[in-house]
C-alpha cells in the first residue's frame, strides 16, 4: 500500500508554494484520509488497469501522476551486535497536470517531500528529520536512467543510500537481492472499490546493505537488509478509510512478507486490505484479507501527539504455517515531524523469527497535538 500517502497530505497544503519564489513553509493541519480522498484529480493520469512494468525505466519518475515515493526502511547491525534501523523516504507531488511557461528559475510544478529517521535500539533513541524542497534549480528532483532522486544532499541512487543532519548520518551501498516483486493484481494495488483509487505499486524486498552510521563522535560499520517500496498514484483511499497499517518483515527463513490493513471508520479492517508472501527465490503469492489474522497484543500512548498506537500483534497465515509475534524494538518510534505517524523497525518471533518496519497512520488525534 503503502505508506505513502502520507506525506501526499502534507504535499497538499503547499500547492501553491512550488509556483512561488521561497517563501517560510508553514506547518501541516490536513488529516491523511482527507487529502487522499480528494476529488481534484482532473488532468492526471490515474491507476485503472494493470500496466507492464518496465526496469530499470520504472524506478524513474513518473510525471503524469499527481503522486509518487521512493521509500527505503531497513534494520543494520555492527560486528559486535549493536542494532539499528532507518528510513529514507523521498516523495513528489504535482502541483497541477500542466503549467504555463514562466519566466522565473523557481518556477515548477513538482513538490518534494523526505523524511529520514535513525532507530538506535542500544541507546534508547530515535531521531526523524524532515526536508521540503521544489523540483527547480536542482534543489530536488528525479531521473530514471542512471536512477537518482534526491533533496538536497540527502539522495538515494540504485546502489546508495546517503542522508545527514544535525549531527545524524546514514551512507548505505545496496546490493540488489531479489528481482522486484509486483504488488496487488501485477502491479495494480487497488485502495478501495471505487475505480481507479489505487497506485502501481512494486518492492525490492531484501538488498544485502552495508556501511556507517554516525550519531554525533560516534561512528558505527554496520550491514543488514534493506527495503525499498516504489508507488504512484494520483488518487487512493475511499471515503470511509482512516487510516492503515502496513509490515514489510524479512523472515530468517528467507521468506518476505508485505502486508497491509486499511481500517474503516467503524475500526473494522476495509475489504482491499491484502499482502504479498516472497519466498526464498523471489516467487510471490497475493494474499486477500482473508489470508491472514491480525491482532492487536498491546499499544503504547505518544506523550507528545496523545495518539494511542498498537505496540504488539499476533499475525496468523495458515495456508503459510506462519504464526507470529511482531513487537517494536523501542515503543516510541513516532516521527515528530509537520505531522505525525508512527514508523519504525520491530522484530519478529514464533513459527518464524526475522526482522521488519512497520508503519501506522491515523491513530493520531489533531486536536490533541502539541506544536
Amino acid at each position: 500500500m503503502r505508506r505513502s500517502l502520507l506525506s501526499f497530505v502534507s504535499l497538499l497544503s503547499f500547492l501553491s508554494f512550488a509556483c512561488r519564489e521561497p517563501d517560510h513553509l508553514p506547518q501541516a493541519s490536513i488529516s491523511v484520509a482527507s487529502a487522499l480522498r480528494t476529488e481534484n484529480n482532473q488532468g492526471y493520469a490515474r491507476a485503472i488497469e494493470p500496466r507492464e512494468f518496465r526496469f530499470p525505466e520504472d524506478h524513474g519518475p513518473h510525471p503524469e501522476f499527481r503522486t509518487e515515493w521512493w521509500y527505503y526502511t531497513g534494520n543494520l547491525s555492527t560486528r559486535e551486535g549493536r542494532r539499528f534501523g532507518f528510513q529514507l523516504t523521498f516523495f513528489r507531488s504535482a502541483v497541477a497536470p500542466t503549467m504555463p511557461e514562466r519566466s522565473s528559475q523557481w518556477a515548477t510544478r513538482q513538490a518534494y517531500l523526505a523524511h529520514f529517521t535513525i532507530t538506535d535500539v542500544e541507546g534508547k533513541r530515535f531521531r526523524s528529520f524532515e526536508r521540503w524542497g521544489r523540483g527547480a534549480l536542482g534543489l530536488a528532483g528525479s531521473q530514471g536512467e542512471p536512477f537518482r532522486v534526491w533533496l538536497k544532499d540527502w539522495s538515494a541512487e540504485m546502489g546508495r543510500l546517503r542522508a545527514s543532519e544535525d549531527s545524524i548520518a546514514l551512507d548505505l551501498t545496496l546490493q540488489p537481492g531479489k528481482p522486484p516483486v509486483l504488488q496487488g493484481e501485477r502491479g495494480l494495488s487497488r485502495k478501495s472499490e471505487e475505480p481507479g483509487n489505487a497506485s502501481y505499486y512494486y518492492s525490492l524486498t531484501r538488498m544485502p546493505a552495508s556501511g556507517t552510521i554516525r550519531l554525533g563522535d560516534e561512528r558505527f560499520e554496520v550491514s543488514g537488509l534493506a527495503w525499498m517500496d516504489r508507488e504512484w498514484s494520483t488518487s487512493s483511499l475511499g471515503k470511509d478509510q482512516v487510516g492503515w497499517d502496513w509490515f514489510a518483515l524479512q523472515l530468517e527463513d528467507g521468506r518476505d512478507l508485505m502486508l497491509y490493513q486499511l481500517r474503516r471508520k467503524d475500526g473494522t479492517a476495509d475489504a482491499t486490505s491484502n499482502g504479498t508472501l516472497v519466498g526464498p527465490r523471489g516467487e510471490s503469492r497475493h494474499l486477500s484479507l482473508s489470508d491472514f489474522e491480525l491482532e492487536v497484543v498491546d499499544r503504547w500512548e505518544s506523550p507528545r501527539s496523545g495518539a494511542s498506537y498498537p505496540a504488539g500483534w499476533r499475525l496468523r497465515i495458515p495456508s503459510a504455517d506462519l504464526d507470529l509475534r511482531i513487537e517494536p524494538l523501542l515503543s516510541d518510534q513516532e516521527l515528530d515531524v509537520s505531522f505525525r505517524y508512527w514508523e519504525g523497525a520491530v522484530q519478529v518471533e514464533g513459527s518464524s523469527r526475522g526482522r521488519g518496519y512497520v508503519e501506522m497512520t491515523g491513530y493520531n488525534d489533531l486536536s490533541r497535538r502539541s506544536e
